[in-house]
């Protein structure tokens, strides 16, 4: 049905294993703890991105929750948006990274 009334808000997203979920493949991604959506949640994101760079790199990408019909909630990113590959976490807090210029 989907959540039109959900922002679309910056996130930092990372790429995590999960053997045997049944879904497509063992590579997936969530947000990082520390932030206004769950990182229980599974975030949609280009296939492309997530096998390019190695397992636990993180995003900074423009996400919102939603949901489909009978189903459970979820991030969504658009595929068609800019990605910022922000690399593996920092030493210490988690959500400290530095903006190129």
């Amino acid at each position: 049905m989907g959540k039109p009334e959900e922002p679309y808000i910056l996130m930092v997203v990372e790429t995590y294993t999960e053997s045997g979920s049944g879904l497509h493949g063992d590579l997936h991604v969530r947000p990082i703890a520390g932030q206004s959506i769950s990182p229980n949640l599974r975030v949609r994101f280009p296939k492309a991105l997530r096998r390019a760079h190695p397992r636990g790199t993180r995003f900074l990408v423009y996400a919102k929750l939603t949901d489909k019909v009978g189903g459970n909630d979820f991030v969504h990113t658009n595929h068609a948006w800019d990605v910022e590959v922000l690399g593996p976490p920092p030493a210490g807090d988690e959500l400290r990274y530095k903006k190129k210029s």
